[in-house]
């Protein structure tokens, strides 16, 4: 495994003069107000899904050593990740996957036992949530927002809106029933659909600090293009194997 390549990018924000982390912070209070995110900071930092460390087990030391199942490499990326005391935002930056991907695998090395079940609530309801197990109103059950009753009667109160040829989004629909606040449900939804995005940090932007890395541009680039192309073609698998893990959930 690489050199912690968001680490190298924190060194490198933080060396800048203060005066530029004024503006910086400014602009990024003003963003997460807009987009009504504020309450994710206020959590306790191993409350923060990108902060989350996930931590390996015994079965998934004994995997990644030995690799017996034939797994893909980018779940043993992700093993070794977890060997190495990444958080959940390391993890995806140095495998230069989205943070919906990582969720993903995330579920997938949780349901096989490679990787402990976090104790916080909160960040088994976001990872399920970011992965795509658990749909918006199970997030907030999850999360202990709302009562499996109340979840019961949003659902009742969607299909009577459906049924009735005025349609709304199960979201509107538990505003309006006073479970969540309009702040909550919008916090949740960006984060989700910014989870799909990459971060990928230019080549350029990286000290040169560790030898491992190629001083070859090219090679870089084709490292990248051919993870992105396997990635492709493991989302059918992965689909596949969460609709499984959906299934034994809900038995």
């Amino acid at each position: 495994m690489k050199k912690n390549i968001f680490e190298l990018f924190l060194n490198k924000v933080f060396n800048v003069p203060f005066w530029v982390k004024q503006v910086m912070y400014i602009k990024l209070s003003d963003e997460m107000q807009d987009k009504a995110c504020e309450n994710f900071l206020r959590e306790k930092k191993d409350e923060i899904f990108s902060t989350f460390v996930p931590t390996i087990t015994f079965k998934g030391k004994t995997e990644l050593s030995e690799r017996k199942y034939g797994l893909d490499n980018n779940i043993y990326n992700f093993l070794q990740c977890c060997l190495n005391e990444y958080s959940m935002l390391e993890i995806s930056v140095n495998t230069f996957l989205s943070m919906e991907e990582i969720a993903k695998y995330y579920e997938l090395c949780l349901e096989q036992n490679f990787i402990k079940k976090p104790e916080s609530i909160e960040i088994h309801a976001m990872a399920g949530y970011i992965a795509g197990k658990f749909r918006t109103g199970e997030y907030f059950k999850q999360k202990g927002v709302i009562t499996v009753d109340q979840l019961q009667q949003a659902i009742l109160a969607h299909k009577a809106a459906q049924d009735s040829g005025n349609p709304k989004r199960f979201g509107e629909v538990m505003i309006e029933l006073g479970f969540v606040t309009e702040d909550d449900l919008k916090a949740v939804l960006i984060l989700k659909e910014e989870s799909k995005k990459r971060f990928i940090l230019d080549y350029n932007t990286v000290p040169q600090t560790d030898t491992t890395y190629s001083n070859n541009n090219q090679k870089y680039e084709d490292e990248i293009e051919a993870l992105k192309e396997e990635n492709v073609k493991l989302k059918r698998k992965m689909l596949q194997l969460l609709e499984l893990v959906k299934k034994n959930a809900q038995q």
